[in-house]
């Protein structure tokens, strides 16, 4: 059985398929529509992507897409591990500017939801990092925003000091939290 759990920003979901195995390896749902709306979490994923990362502390994001075409995440690894991070960055929301990090590997196979809402960035654990997460809507370059990963007023306990980040100019010229202006989810 899936095991799905909130984490401390509930909105956010660890969920943890089941594994069935024997001696040839094992088997595993990763997603089924039935299970996810059965608890409620009703997603029509549109896309699949897929991204690696062939450093060690190779940090991408904190990423989100706003309305029209905001997404949810359902991110996993592949091969190797990732700390993942959501920042709730919903306006008005009594969580604003908090955030929850998880860490997700191939060997265990825990998946992190990220709704509609949150920013979402992770980095690597591991050098040769895989991942793929679905999304519930359509990649669109204009509806695309951001947050700096590194921004001191969150306080995101990354495994890696910024200066020792692999990240791109992109990520790291990101608006701080408090320069964000309000996004439509």
């Amino acid at each position: 059985m899936t095991m799905i759990t909130p984490l401390a920003l509930p909105e956010v979901m660890l969920i943890t398929p089941k594994r069935h195995g024997d001696a040839r390896g094992w088997f595993t749902e990763t997603w089924s529509r039935k299970v996810l709306a059965e608890a409620g979490l009703d997603h029509d994923f549109v896309q699949d992507n897929q991204a690696f990362s062939a450093q060690r502390g190779t940090v991408r994001g904190l990423h989100f897409q706003r309305s029209p075409n905001a997404q949810a995440k359902l991110v996993r690894v592949l091969k190797g591990a990732i700390y993942d991070v959501a920042v709730d960055i919903r306006t008005g929301s009594a969580t604003y500017g908090r955030w929850v990090g998880a860490r997700l590997d191939a060997d265990i196979g825990a998946q992190l939801l990220v709704p509609r809402g949150f920013a979402h960035g992770y980095c690597t654990l591991e050098p040769d990092t895989m991942l793929a997460y679905k999304v519930d809507g359509p990649y669109a370059p204009d509806c695309e925003g951001g947050v700096l990963w590194c921004d001191p007023a969150l306080g995101i306990d990354w495994p890696i000091a910024p200066e020792a980040a692999v990240a791109n100019d992109r990520d790291r010229k990101l608006p701080r939290l408090a320069d964000l202006e309000p996004v439509d989810f």
